[in-house]
């Protein structure tokens, strides 16, 4: 007799196993090794008949599972789990949680493979690089280098060339401390920009801002995305000017303001309450006209977190691409890859690569940085162990 333990953090072992031992056929193997997979759910706001029928079905079924006033936590195969969320298979009684949980399983099972932008759909099979375009003279890392128009246009073309699938162009810092800008004077900063690359077939072009009026006369200049680092908590009216455009629409996550972030970083457990935040943003986009397939969110490493709530967000990401939308990154260059490596903010490259593909392996499809080359290539080699997934 031998027994083996196999790799539990990827269905491609079960799946491989199966097919050693004669599965030919590759779907059925594949749907399997994916129900064999773990999957923990927190359920939170249960009342107390739905919290006792849940403990009642996991005694049943063989999960796993611990409770509290309101909560509960069940763990098991996410074939065993599945059954709750269908209106043949559970109780009258947790019939309350069938549609969370049919929104969980969808993203668990089928997450998101394009983003739609305007004129474009990203394909997220493949990592996606967006290539860092500051048009700033006081940004964090690369403050002024690229103010001019002329430099702003060769880097731009540099990122293309290394790989970039999208350029995010902003002209507004938002480093901690950072003073804001009037709207004439960031319009001013990105249009020119995001014209000539456009006009130089250097798209797709996102432009980073909050406010309204800069995205519509980006959104007019040939802008395809809206990066917002408010999660459209700065200006209410900018959610539908992208859903008038059709562009695409990445929400970050931010408490406050870049003056008073820092004093915000309060969590008890960070990824969930990032997600839950990070799903209300989504949700309000949704309500102003801009289309699901449209929205991607990003969890704001460096943005109202300290440097142990950036590693735990990095850890727990699945939390985030639980939500179901496609999940964007942004640890480039950040106080917490510095505070980890000793390294100054612009000796940051290689961590901020390694960032990038534990990020990928749990569930980011999209990556933010300075470096594009360096983090293609640290992408890619993440990629090749994810290929039958």
């Amino acid at each position: 007799m031998k027994a083996t333990a196999l790799a539990a953090h990827t269905p491609e072992a079960v799946r491989a196993a199966l097919a050693a031992h004669g599965w030919d056929d590759a779907q059925p193997a594949w749907f399997a090794a994916t129900g064999m997979q773990p999957l923990v759910v927190l359920f939170e706001d249960i009342t107390e008949t739905e919290r006792e029928a849940l403990v009642r079905w996991a005694a049943r079924g063989g999960a796993d599972i611990l409770t509290g006033d309101g909560w509960a936590l069940v763990a098991a195969a996410a074939s065993r789990l599945a059954p709750l969320g269908r209106h043949d298979r559970t109780t009258a009684d947790l019939e309350g949680l069938i549609p969370e949980l049919v929104r969980l399983f969808t993203a668990w099972v089928d997450p998101p493979r394009v983003w739609r932008v305007a004129g474009a759909e990203l394909a997220l099979a493949e990592p996606l690089l967006i290539g860092i375009l500051n048009v700033t003279p006081d940004s964090f890392s690369d403050g002024g280098r690229f103010a001019g128009a002329d430099a702003a246009l060769a880097q731009g073309e540099r990122l293309k060339t290394d790989g970039a699938g999208l350029l995010d162009v902003g002209g507004e810092s938002t480093r901690p401390g950072a003073r804001e800008v009037p709207v004439a004077e960031e319009i001013e900063r990105v249009v020119p920009v995001i014209a000539a690359l456009v006009r130089r077939c250097l798209g797709p072009v996102s432009v980073d801002t909050r406010k309204a009026a800069v995205a519509r006369a980006a959104l007019e200049a040939g802008a395809a995305v809206v990066n917002d680092v408010s999660g459209l908590a700065y200006d209410a009216a900018l959610a539908g000017t992208v859903a008038a455009a059709g562009a695409g629409l990445i929400v970050m996550h931010m408490r406050g303001t870049p003056d008073t972030m820092d004093g915000l970083a309060t969590y008890r457990h960070v990824a969930v309450e990032v997600a839950a935040e990070l799903r209300t943003a989504a949700e309000r986009a949704e309500g102003a006209g801009v289309a699901r397939a449209a929205i991607a969110v990003d969890p704001g490493f460096g943005f109202a977190k300290h440097p142990e709530h950036n590693w735990r967000l990095l850890d727990e990401l699945a939390t985030i691409a639980g939500l179901g939308y496609p999940v964007v990154v942004g640890p480039s260059r950040k106080r917490f890859l510095g505070a980890a490596t000793g390294r100054p903010v612009e000796d940051r490259d290689r961590a901020t690569a390694a960032a990038c593909a534990l990020a990928w392996e749990r569930g980011a499809r999209a990556f933010r940085v300075h470096d594009v080359a360096l983090a293609r290539e640290a992408l890619l080699v993440a990629r090749a162990t994810t290929l039958a997934r």
